[in-house]
């Protein structure tokens, strides 16, 4: 019985196939909509759980300034020197290593090339911090670092565009006004998780940074690798406690200082990311319901073209539940129809779009699980009332319709 059933709700389906799939619009957008946003969105995870590896996962961000409060005004903290970054590395238990690193855009000619590029004062500690090795040449020797020696290492970006393929390792460049002989290459990191180019980075010894390139002896941030994730706790407790003490801000003072970690980072933005993906969503839906409706209008229409035919079925021996069956069928068909369609263009667009966003294609079988059960379960509630009035139309009354 059900074979046939199915098979009368095909044919009546494709009895009118343009008013079937204007019926369904709805739901094809809703679906599409919904399987597009959850996708990007969890390729957006993704690349922020990518992101926070390559910068480190067991690393701490120490820089300057308290927590500005709502309606608060920026307070200036008084900045680290190389004296805190030697107390970090001699007192804190729980860390591996820890490296100062200061920022600046500054102008870089090498050659007939000339632009503006992000140089990083750090050492050589800087590459188990933010696990960013050395592919070609070396890191700063100690000697370097503490002389303040003209070398630098640059980023792949550097190397890739600004030597033209050349080997750029003993090449020299300019800095501002101060030269500087290439000692190695960094590994690509790729783009940053908030934008800009990871690899279009020069990095040079601190000192050599605070005397020849900014004239002074400030360390804007100090970068911490724990042990392991489980003594991130500890280490990110013991600093706080040390920079309280060296800079006596007590225990019950507001600290001048912030200690980031990059686990709270990537909680922060995944947490973000998924309620802008969850009310996005949300708005998505609303094309579901409109879909419901659209599906509950026609097959109110059709219970109205068809009295006659229900008429027949009843007077020859149908049973009522056996006509509203027909009718949710034919509801949940042409949802489910819907949802197909927009699951497979919710994929080809969430494919399309995920290069020119930046983000990994990550295909969430659950979510597309979910949204064809979802679909089709708005055929049969929709449908409900159409189908029960077709299933107590009076055989007699609807034999008379014209």
């Amino acid at each position: 019985m059900l074979g046939n059933t199915l098979l009368m709700a095909l044919r009546e389906i494709r009895r009118n196939v343009l008013r079937s799939s204007l019926t369904v619009l709805g739901i094809i957008i809703g679906v599409a909509a919904v399987i597009v946003i959850v996708t990007l969105g969890a390729g957006t995870t993704k690349q922020v759980q990518a992101e926070i590896g390559k910068m480190g996962s067991n690393m701490l961000v120490l820089s300057p300034g308290g927590e500005r409060r709502m309606g608060g005004a920026a307070t200036t903290a008084p900045p680290f020197d190389l004296a805190d970054l030697v107390a970090v590395r001699r007192e804190v238990n729980a860390l591996s290593n820890a490296a100062p690193v200061n920022m600046r855009p500054m102008q870089v000619i090498i050659g007939n090339e000339n632009r503006r590029v992000n140089i990083m004062g750090t050492d050589s500690d800087f590459s188990a911090v933010r696990s960013w090795k050395v592919v070609e040449g070396r890191l700063f020797t100690p000697s370097e670092v503490r002389s303040g020696k003209a070398v630098c290492i640059i980023g792949s970006t550097i190397k890739n565009e600004m030597f033209a393929g050349q080997n750029p390792i003993n090449a020299s460049l300019r800095i501002g006004k101060v030269n500087c002989t290439v000692i190695g290459v960094l590994e690509s990191k790729g783009q940053a998780m908030f934008g800009g180019d990871q690899d279009e980075t020069i990095a040079v010894p601190i000192r050599m940074f605070q005397r020849r390139l900014t004239g002074n002896t400030r360390v804007d941030s100090i970068y911490i690798s724990a042990r392991g994730e489980n003594e991130m706790d500890d280490a990110k407790a013991e600093v706080e406690k040390l920079m309280k003490e060296r800079r006596k801000t007590g225990e019950e003072g507001q600290p001048d200082f912030n200690v980031r970690d990059m686990k709270e980072v990537s909680n922060m933005v995944q947490s973000t990311t998924g309620v802008l993906t969850g009310f996005l969503s949300a708005i998505a839906a609303v094309s579901l319901l409109v879909g419901g409706i659209g599906i509950m209008n026609i097959m109110l229409v059709s219970v109205t073209e068809r009295t006659r035919e229900i008429g027949i079925r009843l007077a020859i021996g149908a049973l009522e539940k056996e006509v509203m069956m027909q009718f949710l069928i034919e509801a949940a068909m042409l949802s489910a129809f819907g949802g197909l369609v927009g699951i497979s263009l919710g994929l080809l667009g969430a494919a399309a779009l995920a290069p020119v966003l930046n983000v990994p294609f990550t295909l969430q079988l659950s979510t597309v699980l979910t949204a064809f059960a979802f679909s089709a379960l708005v055929g049969v509630v929709f449908g409900f009332m159409p189908a029960r009035r077709a299933a107590q139309l009076d055989p007699i009354e609807a034999l008379r319709h014209e």
